[in-house]
């Protein structure tokens, strides 16, 4: 939640000073003007500077830590399940995009022995 110190004009809306605001970053890092291809799964998309972790005095100080781990446990589980693929068809993995938090209801998945 963050709170505007000045009257503003945003996309034709007005926000008075004073108000609080809250910006889903999620639907920042959506943004087809900044990221091409932004709905699609890219573990190897080159570096963007999304918005996930924040900006500025709001940069989340363990986000290096976060893409360390990311990184590694991606890279081990398709090591130990090479044949790790989705359950269902792309179309049908609903997209959760109703709350700040974006991300899936649910990814089925399935691979072979």
């Amino acid at each position: 939640m963050r709170t505007a110190t000045e009257d503003l004009e945003v996309n034709g809306e007005c926000i008075r000073a004073g108000k609080s605001v809250v910006a889903s970053l999620a639907a920042a890092n959506r943004d087809p003007d900044q990221f091409p291809q932004p709905d699609a799964l890219d573990l190897s998309r080159t570096y963007s500077p999304h918005l996930a972790f924040g900006h500025g005095v709001h940069q989340c100080l363990g986000q290096q830590l976060a893409r360390i781990e990311m990184k590694v446990g991606f890279s081990a589980l398709l090591e130990r399940l090479p044949s790790l693929r989705l359950a269902v068809p792309l179309d049908q993995v609903r997209l959760r995009d109703d709350t700040l938090i974006y991300g899936v209801h649910e990814l089925p998945v399935t691979w072979d022995d």
